[in-house]
């Protein structure tokens, strides 16, 4: 039998063919005529109701009408009684079809007290939310009946579908503050039991945990930069230095390169044996002795990885649950951001889907309570700008949606003047090796650019003092043992060292 089951917005309704079981939809006639009388008499009604109940979840057409009406005038901040929504519905020639005068002044008469108002509105809002799940149950089922349809298409779309139902329901009860002081203060607490003072998730770039002091819980943050600059370099450098130095559980999504290809670049560096060697097995025997030695640091390190390509939203909330769950990942990086996609939903431009990606992530991240870091892509206006300033990124550069932007608790950009032939500033400091963090954006912290070294040959960046302590250890080696460093450029707070070619493209 055809019946309805749930509503497309104002006055529309869906309906759909579902197997006659003997059974009403999910309704609550008598609280819709108990809450409508309520809105209807008593002044503050509608404030207590407004954040549960939207038209479309009154059952009965009518019922739906009257309330879109009473939305119309406290919207326009007009008195909403027995007379004013009769008028209203005048108004949108409606009065008529919900039964006149006579039902209006009926429904305010079947009201003894308006003090339960908000727990009727749930029970409305419950009611519907279940036709909304019949609903989507039906259209799948019926989708899967027809051979036509892709099984992969249709989970995409499914999956998708009922995130919109759920993001739509989604509701958190407002806290009263002391609770929160609570655990504002655990925090701190905690940050002051550090030794070095952090409240969030270590990255081992000492200048940029001083800034951030760690990355945050809830927090998404961007890390964004042009293509060759580094960007899955660094979040290696950082996913080891996370794992291995400090023990802490992380996840990395890769949508652009597989597993093997993501622990390759790993080993080189951790093993600081260069890529191509690597690729080619060309190893000397003291490189064999030192893949060895070194690669002992990776195993049972607590990095997880996926290479599951075109990854959608909904895949990634699922796995990172229960990566958060099992496995207790305190750090969700992915690679990039503009390779995931939200399918199962339409959207009118990719800015919009990007957008919806974006929004997502940062739910995902207070949900889970752990920071994400996704990796994003610059427009090219970097390229078209001249001079060493005019190179550096901008929040504008963001790519595909000023959403990325809005919804990042952190924004920071990975910067290489040699990468632009920029070898020297101003003042005549070497720039070779140079690699900047610059912190665009910091919602609750300051901005700034951090300098690190990095090395090409490795796909590494590293720290300066780790850097001077490596010379140190090197300077006691003869040519045999050890490449040619050049020497530090003066300290005039740009001492950055090229370590192998300048032109060779960065993992």
């Amino acid at each position: 039998m055809a019946d309805r089951i749930g509503n497309t917005g104002r006055g529309k309704q869906k309906t759909v063919l579902v197997p006659d079981m003997g059974r009403l939809q999910p309704q609550a006639r008598e609280l819709e005529e108990a809450v409508l009388g309520a809105l209807m008499l008593e002044k503050d009604a509608y404030s207590i109701v407004s954040e549960i109940l939207k038209p479309e979840c009154f059952y009965e057409k009518s019922h739906e009408m009257i309330y879109a009406a009473i939305v119309d005038l406290a919207l326009n901040q007009r008195p909403v009684d027995m007379l004013t929504v009769m008028e209203q519905l005048k108004k949108r020639g409606e009065l008529d079809q919900v039964g006149g005068p006579f039902y209006i002044t009926q429904l305010t008469n079947k009201v003894a007290s308006s003090a339960h108002i908000e727990y009727h509105a749930r029970i409305i809002a419950q009611k519907y939310l279940a036709r909304e799940l019949i609903f989507f149950t039906a259209m799948i089922q019926g989708k899967a009946f027809d051979e036509t349809i892709d099984v992969e298409d249709l989970m995409q779309e499914a999956e998708g579908k009922l995130f919109e139902i759920s993001q739509r329901n989604l509701k958190k009860d407002v806290m009263q503050i002391n609770s929160v002081i609570k655990d504002a203060i655990a925090m701190i607490q905690k940050a002051a039991n550090q030794t070095e003072g952090l409240s969030g998730v270590r990255t081992g770039f000492d200048g940029l945990d001083k800034i951030t002091s760690g990355w945050q819980n809830s927090d998404l943050i961007i890390i964004a930069a042009r293509p060759a600059m580094g960007k899955t370099a660094f979040v290696l450098s950082m996913a080891k230095n996370m794992a291995v130095n400090f023990n802490t559980p992380v996840a990395l999504f890769s949508l652009e390169m597989s597993n093997v290809q993501l622990v390759n670049r790993l080993i080189v560096n951790v093993c600081e044996i260069p890529g191509n060697k690597i690729k080619r097995g060309n190893l000397e025997s003291y490189e064999w002795e030192q893949l060895d030695f070194k690669i002992k640091e990776l195993y049972d390190a607590p990095i997880y990885v996926d290479d599951t390509p075109s990854l959608s939203v909904f895949e990634l909330r699922t796995k990172a649950r229960r990566l958060v769950r099992e496995h207790g990942i305190r750090c969700l990086i992915i690679d990039y951001l503009q390779l995931m996609n939200a399918s199962g939903m339409s959207f009118g431009s990719r800015e919009q889907e990007v957008s919806t990606i974006s929004h997502s992530l940062k739910g995902l991240a207070k949900e889970l309570d752990i920071p994400i870091i996704a990796l994003s892509q610059l427009n090219r206006g970097v390229e078209s700008r001249q001079g060493i300033e005019g190179k550096r990124p901008q929040l504008a550069d963001l790519r595909e949606s000023g959403a990325i932007e809005q919804d990042a608790d952190i924004v920071c950009f990975i910067h290489r003047p040699e990468y632009y032939k920029i070898t020297e500033d101003e003042r005549g400091n070497s720039l070779l090796g140079l690699a900047e963090i610059i912190i665009a954006k910091h919602r609750n912290g300051a901005t700034g650019d951090v300098r690190l070294r990095f090395k090409s040959d490795f796909a590494k960046f590293m720290n300066i003092d780790e850097d001077i302590a490596v010379r140190e250890f090197t300077s006691g080696m003869n040519v045999s043992q050890a490449e040619t460093i050049p020497p530090i450029p003066p300290s005039s707070g740009v001492d950055f060292i090229q370590q192998g070619s300048s032109n060779e493209v960065p993992f």
